[in-house]
């Protein structure tokens, strides 16, 4: 057999839902609420982080870009999904597929980097709080949000040319609704196991890094949190981690079931639903996860709104 790699194909066909008709049209009023809760929520906190000075600290900063993270990759896949369980027609041109591939990727990689700065903020702020001002400057902060996005997409560029360059000898469809690295390596016609165990690495690489990082934060703080004396001290230290701690669990439980499990124990509908659950439950589920506790951004909506009613 002539083995034609990707770049010979016109595109590809997502099959997403295709094989489920009934659940088509339940996904699409369900993936339209949620995104349009994503759009509402993650637009509210960027919004409140430019408009209140009390939120222009270190913390709100790396909110404000995981809330824009999230808004461009649940746009990366979501709008796309909605056409799709709508009409006839699920095909993505071979660039569409590429681009789409090399924006989640690297905003999937960017997000788990982004998380573990988070938790390094968390640890400035409890366990060094005379020094938080010092040692979160904002030179600093921008200095690491700007890496987490290079190293997200440096190996998003990496991982995307690997991936198109494995023969797929003119097979184009896709076993999911989106664009991803195990379905597409479902494709190919040639053995793929040094392109697997590749993709485990860096996977390894870019998860288990900054869930060291995580698990060293939070294990100071725990550390410093126990030693506090007063309750309220406690409950004011535990409540500004607990909503990180709530959506790491989330993002990086779905991720590492997603790209750490061995390919021949991965079901593909399971796969489906759990990137369902990374694209567009985690991103929608995040700015009510910060702000449902949290009395800071309350009074920052409370400040906003009473500010343009008056206006009227």
């Amino acid at each position: 057999m002539d083995q034609k790699n990707g770049s010979s194909l016109t595109g590809f066909i997502l099959l997403g839902f295709s094989d489920r008709p009934q659940l088509e049209r339940i996904l699409f009023v369900v993936l339209l609420i949620f995104y349009l809760f994503t759009l509402l929520g993650n637009t509210t906190i960027i919004a409140l982080s430019h408009l209140d000075p009390h939120l222009q600290t270190p913390m709100y900063f790396f909110l404000s870009n995981l809330s824009f993270l999230d808004l461009c990759y649940t746009t990366s896949t979501v709008p796309q999904l909605l056409v799709h369980l709508r009409g006839a027609d699920k095909s993505i041109s071979f660039a569409g597929c590429v681009a789409q591939l090399f924006v989640v990727l690297g905003l999937g990689c960017t997000e788990c980097i982004l998380l573990g700065v988070m938790a390094f903020d968390r640890y400035a702020a409890v366990c060094r709080p005379l020094h938080y001002t010092v040692i979160m400057h904002p030179r600093l902060c921008a200095l690491m949000a700007s890496a987490s996005w290079f190293i997200g997409f440096v190996n998003s560029s990496l991982q995307t040319v690997l991936i198109f360059l494995v023969p797929l000898c003119g097979r184009n469809k896709i076993e999911h609704f989106f664009c991803e690295i195990p379905p597409l390596l479902k494709l190919a016609c040639v053995d793929t196991t040094v392109n697997e165990s590749e993709l485990f690495f860096a996977s390894m690489i870019i998860l288990l890094i900054p869930v060291a990082l995580i698990t060293f934060s939070y294990g100071q703080i725990v550390r410093v949190v126990l030693a506090i004396k007063s309750a309220s001290g406690q409950r004011k230290a535990f409540g500004t981690c607990g909503s990180h701690l709530t959506v790491v669990s989330l993002f990086y439980g779905s991720a590492i079931y997603a790209y750490l499990q061995p390919s021949n124990n991965h079901s593909q509908d399971q796969g489906k639903f759990v990137s369902l659950f990374y694209t567009i439950v985690t991103p929608m589920a995040n700015p009510f996860i910060y702000t449902l506790r949290n009395k800071d951004v309350m009074e920052a909506m409370k400040k906003v709104f009473c500010r343009s009613f008056d206006s009227r």
